[in-house]
């Protein structure tokens, strides 16, 4: 799945054209390599998220099969790791 596409299924991102804009922005990267809004998102990758005043992380751990899933279901697919 697109890191775009990801972001907004699992509602890291309201819209996927926020996250795609975000990352032509170069404020996402992947296992810490700035990524276009095609790379493809694996198990196991680290999503960095570089804000204003803080940056936060998310380590894949499933890839959805639908195309929204709900909020509250979020843990299964991402777990939020400490903000730097």
């Amino acid at each position: 799945m697109r890191i775009d596409k990801f972001l907004n299924c699992v509602n890291i991102t309201k819209r996927r054209a926020i996250s795609e804009d975000m990352c032509k922005s170069g404020v996402v990267s992947i296992n810490d390599v700035i990524v276009k809004p095609a790379k493809v998102v694996k198990v196991g990758d680290i999503i960095s998220i570089k804000y204003l005043e803080r940056v936060s992380k998310y380590e894949v751990l499933e890839i959805p099969t639908t195309k929204t899933i709900p909020k509250t279901m979020q843990p299964k697919y991402v777990k939020r790791q400490e903000n730097v």
